[in-house]
């Protein structure tokens, strides 16, 4: 039996972590990287107390008070923690995924205030890991001193990773320290800690659990308009010159000099934009004074059906074809003088930076490209599936395309049969759906976002936001990854694409439209393909086009994400402000 106390018993313990971090935008492996040539160590020196031990098992939190010191030539020198917090296994949007987190509130030398944010995920992933998870620390610092809430908008300085020490995590284990009045009291204040922390560890490492799961009820309306208000809603149609037709919704509240057209990516579709679960980012513009929104729904979209076939399309095809029809329908329709820019997504990212850097538009003000623009870059088992991927599907599987609603097929075939296999070994979540997006696209649990980024009910709605796709666009994919992860034409011989360059990062000096380049920090995805592409463009074209990277976004959330809008949306509008003149 546990001894009963009349007062709180106290529990503390000290962590040393070291390692590397290096200033600008990009994730933390490139910070430790870049930061590690450049001798910029960084380390913390924390004593982590529990003034009530009882309260902080109780909490689910498990929040404690971190006090300390940081030291790194990057702040100054050492520096004393101002205000510091320490999470113990909170939880994640994913079922197999607890976090540790530490959040650090302290000045430089020059008595700025920063934050250091950092963050451990321990997760069940194949094979035990749990020493690495437990000890890798991801951590960012912040301008100011910023709360959890107000992160996502903050101003990133700096980023890296922190490790903790064989010897130095030996010796951790030593300065457990309970304040309760007796030695037997003690010993049970260390034991309830260790059933804590052990337990926890078992929760996310012990075997494998199966989550029922809640029968899929739509509720949102598929392809609902009821997420945009105060619009008058339009429906304006093109036709392509390889003979497609394609579509575009207009959001107008009143005419307007300043007018955005918004680009889906691969599967996905207007609906992306307009979602009704939260604010989303038509509103946002439309709220913000830019109140003529238009969003595209081309041969990629899933209110399209060219994508359930086993096509032959590429990426040349949508910059050739789909965007300039589509701004020819929207320059005619807001006249000559209106100023067009463009917010792009994914797959719709690439295709626009590769029309607009192969000179197959005209007349854009200004793009911003989210997650990938003429760079793309995957990790080492996305370059598999690429490889391997589009043969397996349609020789061996004989399948015309992927389907994340397969799981919902009535009967048996391969496509169910596949749907079902990728499920068992996804056990982030209950939703088949994410699961075969997360097999179709990249390398993760999940890929396409972070679960805690989303709404419930955009997480279950999952099918109805990404559908199928045919397999060929992976292979221009796969191409552009091993051309240097460089965007370049897929078949410089067809004699329909003669106008395109080979290399789309050819002409880059001549063209002056500005870009934003987003990056969620966590994509899973495309990596820091637009870190790689605002490196490439800064040599050609120093301070021409910007970079945004977003701490705590993975790839999609960056735009469905419930909190985007106050997370990510203000640095779009700062940025179409700036080239609105």
């Amino acid at each position: 039996m546990p001894e009963q106390h009349s007062a709180p018993v106290g529990f503390r313990f000290t962590e040393e972590m070291k390692g590397f971090i290096s200033p600008g935008q990009h994730t933390c492996q490139q910070g430790y990287d870049e930061g590690k040539a450049q001798g910029l160590a960084l380390m913390f020196h924390l004593t982590i107390a529990m003034e009530d031990l009882d309260a902080f098992i109780r909490d689910p939190a498990h929040q404690a008070k971190a006090i300390g010191y940081l030291d790194g030539s990057y702040i100054g020198g050492q520096r004393p923690v101002l205000a510091g917090e320490f999470n113990l296994f909170a939880n994640s949007g994913d079922a197999d995924r607890k976090t540790m987190l530490y959040r650090l509130h302290f000045e430089n030398a020059a008595g700025e205030p920063l934050t250091l944010s950092g963050r451990k995920d321990i997760r069940n992933n194949f094979g035990f890991d749990a020493w690495s998870d437990t000890t890798t620390l991801y951590v960012n610092i912040y301008a100011g001193h910023v709360d959890a809430q107000a992160e996502g908008a903050a101003t990133l300085l700096a980023s890296g990773i922190l490790h903790i020490a064989v010897r130095d995590f030996l010796h951790q284990l030593t300065t457990f320290r309970a304040d309760a009045p007796t030695l037997s009291g003690k010993v049970d204040a260390i034991q309830r800690f260790g059933r804590l922390f052990m337990g926890k560890l078992w929760e996310t490492h012990g075997l494998p659990r199966r989550h029922g799961r809640e029968p899929r009820i739509r509720t949102i309306p598929l392809h609902s308009l009821e997420g945009v208000k105060d619009a008058e809603v339009s429906t304006h149609y093109a036709s392509t010159g390889d003979g497609l037709g394609i579509s575009l919704l207009r959001f107008q509240r009143a005419p307007c000099k300043d007018v955005v057209l918004l680009v889906p990516g691969l599967t996905a579709s207007s609906d992306m934009f307009i979602m009704p679960e939260h604010r989303n980012l038509t509103q946002v513009l439309l709220d913000e004074g830019f109140t003529d929104v238009w969003t595209l729904d081309g041969r990629i979209s899933k209110r399209q059906p060219y994508n359930h076939t086993r096509h032959r399309f590429t990426v040349d095809d949508v910059a050739l074809y789909d965007n300039p029809a589509a701004l020819d329908v929207l320059r005619r329709a807001v006249g000559p003088e209106a100023r067009i820019h463009i917010i792009s997504h994914c797959l719709g990212a690439l295709s626009v930076a590769m029309s607009l850097f192969g000179k197959a538009i005209q007349g854009v003000r200004s793009v911003i490209v989210n997650g990938v623009a003429l760079t793309p870059k995957v990790g080492t088992f996305a370059k598999a599936k690429l490889a391997v991927g589009p043969f397996l599907a349609e020789s061996v599987l004989g399948v015309d395309y992927l389907n994340p609603e397969w799981n919902q097929q009535a009967g048996i075939s391969p496509g169910k049969l596949l749907a079902k296999g990728v499920s068992f070994m996804h056990r982030e979540c209950d939703v088949p759906e994410c699961h075969m997006t997360s097999f179709m696209w990249g390398y993760g649990y999940p890929v396409l976002f972070r679960h805690e980024n989303l709404h419930e009910v955009t997480h279950r709605r999952t099918g109805d936001l990404f559908g199928g796709s045919g397999v060929h666009y992976y292979r221009h994919i796969r191409k552009m990854v091993g051309a240097n992860n460089t965007a370049v034409k897929f078949d410089p011989k067809d004699v329909r694409y003669r106008h395109l360059p080979d290399n789309y990062l050819q002409d880059a000096a001549d063209i002056t439209t500005p870009m934003l380049l987003v990056a969620g920090q966590e994509n899973a995805l495309f990596l820091d393909s637009n870190v790689l592409c605002h490196e490439r463009l800064e040599q050609v074209a120093p301070g021409r086009h910007q970079l945004a990277v977003i701490p705590g976004y993975g790839h999609s959330d960056v735009i469905i994400g419930k909190n985007a809008a106050q997370d990510v949306f203000p640095r779009f509008v700062e940025f179409l402000k700036q080239n609105a003149r």
